[in-house]
Parts: structure tokens; C-alpha cells; sequence
């Protein structure tokens, strides 16, 4: 069998985990666009609840999303992912019957307690050979990406038709779906593949919040996501406002994402290409800049709003693509699990952050001052990204070796300090793991195997 191709069981595993991430993110994010606007409907609507029904998902995500990969080692991935995926189903429910905001509120929060994202993740590398997992986790991360831009299609459409508890009713489905993929057409894993590069170890996360570049990396992504919820809390009524009918906001979010999309990856291309993967990632963030700046100053233009967004979705996507990227050249070798858990955590409670506050600004200092924290924050965002060491390229692998004892693994270790190609490795004796992180054109991997061997 070719390793160069993903056989039948990595096709299936990748597609069908791809699939369950993928409608529990649309599920998510579907009131983003519409909530603004029929959420005034609710009892006890106010711009500050607003925010919080907005967000409230991503304050339990942050709190649950370690403990439960941590929980998937031990009682299983499947028990876990299913489990998080009924707890969601709930969630939709009690925001579909709620006819108050503070139902919806705590539907949402409830929707965000089945953090399944670490389970899924590895599940994906159980059931797949190393040198075919980036391909696997590439279309899970394919198939996240898609899922915000239906969400931004079908949320107007189906709110328009249905209302919210429409948006939740079929949320709850998806849930159904999801449970029946993992079900009966989610592989049952065999092999565990090793831990550390997938989910978080307690000891290491007090570590991993020390290291200033990550650091950097996780501040970023909890301002980058304040920034996106927050303008939503604003955004869908402004649009209104200008005579852009609540029903057809999708014919603004879809193109905006398209263009978006091609526009990013040619950027990226370039950037690596020429080196200039700092310039580029800075100069992202400085479009934002501009563009919240710009939505704080002026709102009545319709055309203007439009190119906003655009130039908004360009600059959010080519750091949410790249950002993930770059923590797993930076994170240790055998810790990418640990840095990642902390960065999801990161990305979740900006969420939760840039709903509450947007709402609460919205309703001290009016809607327009929401942009202008957001504007302050990425700047400070700038200020940290400026001050980011270049990042060596670098690839992760992970192997499991045949170790006689203690010393043996020091004398391994050792030896791949040595050897040319291998930027750094770390030996786990009691896993019996190799963790190392190669420059993949310089590193002779079959002089690599062999001395693992």
C-alpha cells in the first residue's frame, strides 16, 4: 500500500470527523449574523444580554475544551465526542422553547459545554499514519472554515423563514447527525497515536503560558475572535439600516468570504515564497486595524459598510489560517497538544469576551464605540505581533520507539541531537514516544527512522 495516499480507513475517518466539526461549527455560529435582529423579539432583550447569547458559548468551550480531551484519554474518544455532542443537542433545545434572552443564554452556554474539538482531533490521529495525519487534520480544518461561511448563508435564510428557534431546531439535528456519524460510520480506533502532540498535559500548560511567543500567539487569537463577535453584536442592524434587508445579509457575507478566500491565498503563497510571513501576518492585522477604525467613523454608507466587510474577512481569515501554523513550528516537540489546548481556549473566551463587551459598550456608549475597542485592542495586538521572533521551518513527527530502559532513551536522545536536520526532540520513557521536530530539507529521514529503530 502507497504511503503517499490516504487509505480507506484515514478517507472515511477524515470525511466523517470532518463532517460532525463541521455542522456543530455551523450550528454555532448561524446567530451571528441574525440575532441582532430578530433577538429583539425576546423578553428581557437588551444590548448587553445580546452579547452574551452571542458569546456565552465560547465562556464554557474555554472552560471544558482541556479537561475533556484530557477526559478522551482516559475513558475513550468516541464515549467523549458523543457525549459533548448530546449535551449540545440539549443546548439547542433549551434555545429553541426559550422565549426569553436568558433561555437563549443559557441554551448557548449549554451548546458550548460539549467541547469536543481536542476528542475529535484525536480520534482523527488514532485513526491515521503519521506521514498521512496532515492531510486528515487539513480537512477537518477545510471543512471548519466552510462551515462559518454556510453558517453565514444559511442562518438569514433560515431565521427569515423559521425565526431563531428555527436556527435551533436545526441545530439540534445536526447534532443527531453527528451523533449517528460517530456511530456507524466513524472508524473504531485500534491504535492510540502518541498523546503529547494532541492533547494537553496538565503538567506542561503552566509552561506553555510562559513562553512569550506563545503568548503572543494566544493573545492574538483571543483579540482576533473579540474583534469578529463583537462586530456582530452591531453590524446586522447597521446593515438595516441602510436598506440592506435582514433576509439577504447572506448576499453580503457569501461573496465577501469568497473574495476573501482567494484573495488570502495567494497573499500566503507570496509570503512564503518570499520570506515576508511577519510582514504579511502584521500587515493583516493592520487592515483590521483600519477597517474597525473606519466602521467607528463612518456607517451610513452602504458601499463603504460592504467594502469594510470584505476587507475585514480578508485580514480574519489569513490570520485564522496562519496562526495555527505557526504555533506548531513554535510549540515544543511533544507539547503541540498542550499549546493547543491553551490557544483554543484562547480563541474561545475572545468569543465570550467580544459578545459581553460589545453589548455592554453598545449600551453605556453606543454602538460605534464597539469598533473602536476593537480597533485599540488589535493594535496592542500589533504592538506584541511586531516583537515576534522569525519562526524556523520546521515539520512535527512523532514515533513510537522500543526502549530498554531510562538510559537507553538518554542515549537516543542524544544521538538525534546529533544528527543534522533535528531542531529539537524530546524522549518520553514512560510512553515510550519520540518527539521530533525536523527541518524536512535538511533531515535524512530514513537515518532518522533508523536510529529510532
Amino acid at each position: 500500500m502507497s504511503t503517499n495516499a490516504l487509505n480507506s480507513i484515514e478517507k472515511k475517518a477524515s470525511l466523517s470527523l470532518a463532517m460532525v466539526f463541521g455542522m456543530r461549527m455551523i450550528g454555532l455560529f448561524m446567530i451571528l449574523p441574525v440575532f441582532a435582529i430578530y433577538g429583539v423579539q425576546l423578553q428581557g432583550y437588551s444590548p448587553v444580554w445580546l452579547g452574551l447569547a452571542i458569546g456565552a458559548y465560547g465562556f464554557t468551550q474555554a472552560l471544558l475544551q482541556i479537561p475533556m480531551g484530557i477526559l478522551s484519554d482516559k475513558f475513550g474518544r468516541k464515549p467523549v465526542i458523543i457525549s459533548g455532542l448530546l449535551v449540545f443537542f440539549l443546548g439547542s433545545l433549551v434555545a429553541a422553547w426559550s422565549d426569553s434572552v436568558y433561555g437563549v443564554v443559557f441554551g448557548r452556554a449549554l451548546q458550548g459545554m460539549g467541547a469536543i474539538a481536542s476528542a475529535t482531533l484525536a480520534l482523527a490521529a488514532d485513526l491515521s499514519r503519521e506521514e498521512q495525519r496532515p492531510k486528515v487534520m487539513a480537512t477537518i480544518g477545510m471543512f471548519i472554515g466552510l462551515s462559518f461561511a454556510v453558517a453565514m448563508v444559511l442562518g438569514p435564510l433560515i431565521a427569515d423563514d423559521y425565526g431563531l428557534a428555527g436556527i435551533f431546531y436545526v441545530t439540534a439535528v445536526f447534532a443527531v447527525l453527528g451523533v449517528l456519524l460517530v456511530f456507524f460510520v466513524v472508524p473504531n480506533a485500534v491504535t492510540s497515536a502518541p498523546k503529547g502532540d494532541l492533547v494537553a498535559a496538565p503538567t506542561a500548560l503552566i509552561d506553555m503560558l510562559k513562553d512569550s511567543q506563545l503568548l503572543r500567539l494566544n493573545a492574538g487569537v483571543l483579540i482576533l475572535h473579540m474583534a469578529l463577535t463583537a462586530m456582530f453584536v452591531v453590524l446586522p442592524v447597521m446593515l438595516t439600516e441602510v436598506g440592506f434587508a435582514a433576509a439577504k445579509h447572506w448576499q453580503l457575507y457569501l461573496p465577501a468570504l469568497l473574495v476573501s478566500f482567494v484573495l488570502m491565498v495567494p497573499v500566503m503563497i507570496l509570503a512564503i515564497k518570499h520570506n515576508k510571513e511577519k510582514l504579511a501576518f502584521c500587515g493583516a492585522i493592520a487592515l483590521m486595524i483600519v477597517t474597525q477604525f473606519t466602521l467607528w467613523q463612518n456607517q451610513q454608507q452602504l458601499w463603504l459598510l460592504v467594502l469594510l466587510v470584505v476587507l475585514f474577512f480578508i485580514a480574519f481569515n489569513y490570520l485564522e489560517a496562519t496562526m495555527p501554523a505557526n504555533l506548531s513550528r513554535i510549540a515544543p516537540a511533544g507539547q503541540k497538544g498542550s499549546a493547543m489546548g491553551i490557544f483554543s481556549s484562547c480563541q474561545f473566551l475572545g468569543a465570550f469576551l467580544g459578545g459581553a463587551l460589545g453589548g455592554m459598550i453598545t449600551a453605556m456608549w453606543g454602538r460605534e464605540h464597539v469598533f473602536l475597542l476593537a480597533a485599540g485592542l488589535s493594535m496592542l495586538w500589533l504592538i506584541l505581533a511586531l516583537g515576534m521572533k522569525p519562526v524556523a521551518k520546521s515539520k512535527s513527527l512523532s514515533f513510537h520507539v522500543n526502549l530498554s530502559d531510562e538510559s537507553h532513551a538518554k542515549q537516543m536522545a542524544d544521538s538525534l541531537a546529533k544528527l543534522p536536520g533535528v531542531i529539537e526532540s524530546s524522549i518520553v520513557y514512560s510512553d515510550a514516544v519520540a518527539y521530533v521536530k525536523v527541518d524536512d530539507k535538511a533531515v535524512d529521514m530514513q537515518q532518522l527512522k533508523a536510529l529510532l529503530q
